[in-house]
C-alpha cells in the first residue's frame, strides 16, 4: 500500500468531495466542525480550496471506521498513527518537538535543552545533564564498532544500575538524562579520551572524535535528529517500555531496531552515493545506486514530498561552514543531478553522509551519530509509553487451520 501522503497542492470543491466520497453539504459541514481547513480561492471567484492533508486525514478515518482491521493493517506501513503522543509530528513538511520547529531548534538549542523539551515539555528546569553515569564502564568487553559499545553499556546498565527500575516520575527524568550520559561516555571510552561529563554534549561527540572545529555543525545535526515521529525505532522503545521493561533496556531496543538499512543505516548507503560522486559524473551515480537499490538512498523521503527541511538546514549550514569541502560539493552536485533527473529532493540522510565526509570520519559514524541523536527522541518516547498500559496488538492470523480432530480443532 502506498504511503498516506498528501499532495501539496489544495483541493478544489469537486476534487475533496471526489475524495471523501460526499456531497458539498457535507463537505461543508467537515468544514464547519474543522475536520478540513478551506481558504479562497483564485482571485475573482467564490470558489474555496481545502487543505489536501485534512482531506487526506479524514478519508483514512473514515476507511478505517468502514473496515478496522483493514486500517489496523494500513496503519503498520507509513498509515495513520495507532497511538497518541504529544511529543513529535509531522505537519505541512515540518518537523514539529513539542509546539517547536525543529529546524529553528537546531539554530540555536543544545542537545540538552531539547532532552529536557522531549521530556518535560519545557526546556527549562530539567534534571542537570549531562549526568555521571556511576557505572563502572569496565564491566563489559571492549567493541570493535560504536553502536556495539553503546549496546554493551546498556545491556550493562540495565541489568547493574540500581536506579533502573525506580519508576518515580523524577526518578525516571534523572534515569533518562543517567542513560543519556552514558551513551556519550561509552563512546569516550571507545575513543579512548578521558571523560568529560560537564562539557554540553555535542562538545563531548567533537571532542571524541578529535573534531573541536566541527562542534557546532554536531550540535544542529544532534538536534535535528533528536525524533522523528513513531518512526522503527521509537516505537520498539514504546513498546519495551510499556512492558515494564527499565530506560536502559528500551533504548538498547531502539538501537536493535535502527541497525537495519531502512532505518538507520540508511546513511551508510547515503555515504556510498556521496562517494561515487567523489569520482564519477553524479548523475551516473545516481543512475548507478538506483540500479542496485531501487531509489538512489538520501533522496526522496515520503512524509516530505516538497523536501525533508532537516536536511535543507544542514545541508545549508554545510555550504555556508564548509564550502570547499568534497564531501559537500558532491552532494551539492547530488542535488542538482536529482532534482534534474527525477524532481527527488535529499533527505537528512544524505545530508549526515556529507557532514561525516566533511570532518573526514568514517562512513559509519554516520550511524554513530544517528543513534547518539536519536537517543534523546527513544527516552521521550519510552517515559511517555510507561506512563500507560502494555502495548499488545493481536494478530490477524493468515496461517493453516488445524486438521480434524487436532488439539484446538
Amino acid at each position: 500500500m502506498s504511503p498516506a501522503v498528501p499532495p501539496s497542492a489544495p483541493l478544489t470543491t469537486a476534487q475533496a468531495c471526489a475524495a471523501l466520497g460526499v456531497k458539498p453539504a457535507t463537505l461543508y459541514a467537515y468544514v464547519s466542525r474543522g475536520l478540513v481547513r478551506s481558504e479562497p480561492g483564485p482571485p475573482g471567484t467564490r470558489e474555496r480550496r481545502y487543505h489536501a492533508g485534512d482531506v487526506a486525514a479524514l478519508s483514512a478515518r473514515q476507511a478505517g471506521r468502514r473496515d478496522p482491521q483493514a486500517a489496523v493493517q494500513a496503519s503498520l506501513n507509513w498509515g495513520q498513527p495507532v497511538l497518541d503522543s504529544a511529543l513529535t509530528t509531522v505537519l505541512d513538511g515540518r518537523l514539529i518537538y513539542r509546539g517547536q520547529l525543529a529546524v529553528e531548534l537546531a539554530g540555536w538549542a543544545t542537545v540538552e535543552e531539547v532532552a529536557a523539551l522531549l521530556w518535560t515539555g519545557e526546556a527549562a528546569g530539567h534534571p542537570a545533564l549531562p549526568l555521571r553515569a556511576r557505572l563502572n564502564l569496565g564491566g563489559h568487553p571492549r567493541a570493535g564498532r560504536a553502536l556495539e559499545a553503546l549496546g554493551y553499556a546498556l545491556t550493562h546498565a540495565g541489568a547493574h544500575d540500581p536506579a533502573a527500575h525506580d519508576s518515580r516520575p523524577e526518578a525516571r527524568l534523572r534515569q533518562a538524562a543517567r542513560t543519556l550520559g552514558l551513551l556519550y561516555a561509552t563512546l569516550e571510552r571507545h575513543c579512548r579520551v578521558p571523560p568529560a561529563p560537564d562539557l554540553p554534549l555535542h562538545l563531548r561527540l567533537a571532542r571524541a572524535w578529535a573534531r573541536p572545529a566541527g562542534a557546532g555543525l554536531l550540535r544542529r545535526a544532534l538536534v535535528l535528529l533528536a525524533d522523528h515521529e513513531l518512526n522503527v525505532s521509537a516505537f520498539a522503545a514504546r513498546v519495551t517500555a510499556s512492558s515494564g521493561a527499565g530506560l536502559a533496556h528500551s533504548v538498547l531496543a531502539a538501537l536493535c531496531a535502527l541497525q537495519g538499512h531502512r532505518h538507520g543505516l540508511a546513511p551508510l548507503r547515503a555515504h556510498d552515493l556521496l562517494q561515487s560522486a567523489l569520482h564519477r559524473d553524479p548523475r551516473a551515480a545516481l543512475h548507478e545506486a538506483a540500479r542496485r537499490f531501487g531509489q538512489a538512498p538520501g533522496f526522496g523521503h515520503p512524509l516530505y514530498p516538497a523536501g525533508d527541511p532537516r536536511a535543507a538546514a544542514l545541508l545549508a549550514a554545510l555550504a555556508q561552514e564548509q564550502p570547499a569541502a568534497p564531501g559537500v560539493q558532491a552532494a551539492l552536485a547530488l542535488c542538482g543531478a536529482a532534482q534534474a533527473e527525477t524532481g527527488d529532493h535529499p533527505t537528512l540522510d544524505l545530508a549526515l553522509a556529507a557532514l561525516i565526509h566533511a570532518l573526514d570520519r568514517d562512513a559509519e559514524d554516520t550511524a554513530t551519530l544517528f543513534a547518539l541523536g536519536r537517543a534523546v527522541g527513544w527516552l521521550a518516547h519510552a517515559l511517555e509509553a510507561g506512563q500507560g498500559g502494555l502495548l499488545r496488538p493481536r494478530a490477524r492470523y493468515v496461517g493453516p487451520a488445524p486438521a480434524d480432530g487436532a488439539p484446538g480443532g
